[in-house]
């Protein structure tokens, strides 16, 4: 059954048709109920993730600077974070991993994200089966609804927009941070993000 569900993912996905990057960081899309967001609604501020599931640098934050953020921060209402797509090579994975992400059931996402990055491993020594396997079975969703949903009218479309969103906002690699609408330069560590996130909301 996995297999089948696979493929027909493989099928269903197209490669990305992106438009050229700005010259210089935008500001990045409104928040919108689509988004996949962590935090209070009315944290004081808004930290932007364009990630990809299989860039080893995204991986690298959301496992090891991720969970002391989420204490620091999304945990005390200081702020909440929304993750977005930006898809990197192989494209045939990260692509696949970014609609099982979208097709989670709600309140599921961020279980996926956490199966997807702890797992970049096993994609790398196991071409990818355990991989999905371990995303699919945090996804909160049956096979069956999620090959429904890996077929519905306007999934890709809306996978595609969010990318062309980003490069329009002058994003040219993974992780990509905005602070409230800024784009956030540099290192991004806990220190470096908490010197950001102040500035954005004095004495919160």
């Amino acid at each position: 059954m996995l297999r089948r569900l696979l493929l027909i993912l493989a099928l269903a996905v197209a490669p990305l048709a992106v438009v050229a990057p700005a010259a210089s960081a935008q500001t990045p899309p409104p928040v919108t109920a689509a988004d996949r967001v962590l935090g209070r609604a009315d944290a004081p501020v808004t930290v932007i993730e364009y990630a990809s599931f299989t860039c080893p640098h995204c991986g690298h934050w959301f496992n090891e600077v991720f969970p002391a953020f989420k204490a620091r921060f999304i945990d005390t209402g200081r702020v909440k974070l929304v993750f977005r797509d930006l898809p990197t090579d192989p494209q045939q994975y990260s692509m696949a991993a970014a609609i099982i992400g979208r097709c989670a059931a709600p309140g599921r996402f961020f279980d996926v994200a956490t199966s997807l990055f702890a797992g970049q491993a096993s994609l790398a020594t196991g071409g990818g089966r355990a991989w999905f396997d371990n995303a699919l079975a945090a996804s909160g969703r049956t096979r069956e609804e999620m090959q429904a949903c890996f077929t519905a009218p306007g999934r890709q479309e809306a996978l595609n927009a969010d990318v062309n969103a980003a490069i329009t906002a002058g994003i040219t690699s993974t992780p990509a941070f905005f602070v409230n609408g800024r784009a956030f330069a540099g290192d991004p560590n806990i220190e470096a993000l908490a010197t950001a996130i102040g500035a954005a909301a004095p004495g919160r």
